[in-house]
């Protein structure tokens, strides 16, 4: 299905208004994204709006309620009747899926992926750990192929990561991303997109990455064209004095985990480094941002590293696989609230509870995920085997690719920014080609392609590879 898009005004440069006034925009003349943003989907505007900082209050508040949701806490049905321990969190979150998926009218299929953990350094004895989700699957057969992914973990824990009794009630860490994966599946249920959104919840991210190992390597074992994972863990805009409420961090790897000894030579060679997969995912989200800063009105903050120093998280798995995937975190963690055991000493409140968390910020990180969800979903996907033709020694590229898989694309886009540039800086329409020639010198930028439909949904870029 094909949504009405509109176009918001955004200031011009002076280099740009002078230009205009000089009537000198040659065609390759660059368009910064800040002038020319991303074209606004009215009906994914809309599905923004209903986004409910009430709802994800409610949502982390019974996450809470739990008492705890550490990964080796009570699976038993009688703990799980009682609405205690990590079985009484599955359950309720597979209920809140379920809901979804009636009022769409059984749009979503509610599925688990459960397996035993043998034991390990946080895993004393074999433990049964599962994760729950959701699939939207995708209106046009081609393209549902074709997979985009939220995911939070929804265990918890406290001080000890071996407690599976004490009170570990995890509201920020992880009970507002698991909010952010809900409420996400509420609201973009209620639309139709031609490609597959995946609404994930993994346990065991507090014992090692359990959960979204095991998810991730399902993924890859079973050959899914998995084009972009978002991972929400501690997006509850703690309450500090020092928190800034207007941004959330956007973590993203450079150098792929997967990428072998050759890749990682050619990488280096052509200085390729700050354009992974991921990265490239990272500046999406930024464009995204920039489209619907109406509706998100959350800044991200683009930090150019796999995660937090010498910390880690979720997404790190999918990326260990293969796929491009991202973490999103508050901007100032508050480790009083985070992996404590709930006591106050010396006049300090410890322990991570719903009161420090601020709704209406995780509300705007769930519409700025949804905004990302929604605009890959409705893009055509990204154009294949891109190349960059270096045979002849010259001043001018050229850069060739094969059609967007899928039939969606009308048109192409190529992006180019300096070598030192953190985004992208311009882009040119080259229509509906599958080769171009520009007169820029590939010694001093990086390019990449794009592939855009008719009503403007653009897919993921993809960095070209050298061709001799």
């Amino acid at each position: 299905m094909i949504f009405p898009l509109k176009k918001r005004p955004w200031f011009m440069t002076a280099a740009t208004a002078l230009a205009i006034v000089l009537g000198v925009q040659a065609q390759n003349k660059p368009t910064t994204p800040g002038v020319e943003p991303m074209a606004v989907d009215s009906r994914i505007a809309a599905a923004l709006r209903q986004v409910s900082a009430g709802r994800i209050r409610t949502n982390i508040e019974k996450l809470a309620s739990f008492g705890t949701r550490a990964t080796l806490s009570a699976q038993d049905a009688d703990s799980t009747a009682a609405g205690r321990g990590i079985g009484a969190a599955r359950e309720w979150i597979k209920s809140e899926f379920e809901g979804y998926a009636r009022d769409c009218g059984g749009c979503l299929e509610v599925k688990t992926d459960s397996f035993t953990e043998p034991a390990a350094d946080r895993i004393p004895q074999p433990t049964d750990i599962t994760n729950v989700y959701a699939v939207l699957k995708g209106t046009d057969a081609e393209n549902a192929k074709r997979i985009v992914l939220v995911t939070g973990h929804y265990d918890s824990r406290n001080s000890d990561p071996l407690d599976g009794k004490g009170d570990a009630p995890g509201a920020n860490d992880d009970g507002s991303g698991t909010a952010v994966s809900l409420e996400c599946a509420r609201v973009l249920s209620k639309l139709k997109f031609p490609a597959t959104i995946i609404f994930l919840t993994v346990a065991g991210e507090e014992q090692g990455l359990n959960g979204s190992r095991h998810f991730a390597k399902l993924a890859k074992d079973q050959g899914w064209n998995l084009e972009a994972v978002l991972n929400n863990d501690i997006v509850g805009g703690d309450k500090s004095a020092e928190q800034d409420h207007s941004a959330v961090r956007v973590f993203s790897e450079g150098l792929s985990a997967a990428a072998t000894e050759q890749e990682v030579r050619r990488i280096r060679g052509l200085g390729g480094e700050n354009d992974s997969s991921s990265r490239q995912l990272a500046r999406y989200v930024a464009d995204v941002a920039r489209a619907y800063r109406d509706e998100v009105s959350v800044k991200p903050m683009l930090v150019f590293r796999l995660d937090r120093y010498l910390r880690g998280g979720d997404h790190s798995s999918f990326n260990q696989q293969g796929f491009a995937a991202v973490r999103f975190t508050e901007f100032r963690e508050d480790f009083h609230h985070q992996h404590q055991n709930v006591r106050t000493e010396n006049g300090v409140e410890y322990g991570d509870l719903p009161k420090f968390v601020d709704f209406d910020y995780v509300a705007r990180v769930a519409r700025l995920n949804a905004a990302t969800l929604a605009s890959l979903a409705s893009a055509p996907a990204p154009p294949a085997n891109a190349h960059l033709l270096t045979k002849d020694l010259e001043n001018d590229s050229t850069l060739t690719w094969e059609a967007s898989p899928g039939g969606r694309a009308a048109e192409y886009e190529v992006l180019w920014r300096s070598t030192s540039s953190p985004e992208w800086e311009h882009v040119q329409k080259v229509g509906n080609v599958t080769r171009t020639t520009l007169k820029l010198s590939k010694d001093n930028v990086i390019f990449a392609v794009r592939a855009v439909d008719a009503a403007g949904h653009r897919s993921l870029p993809v960095v070209p590879l050298p061709e001799r």
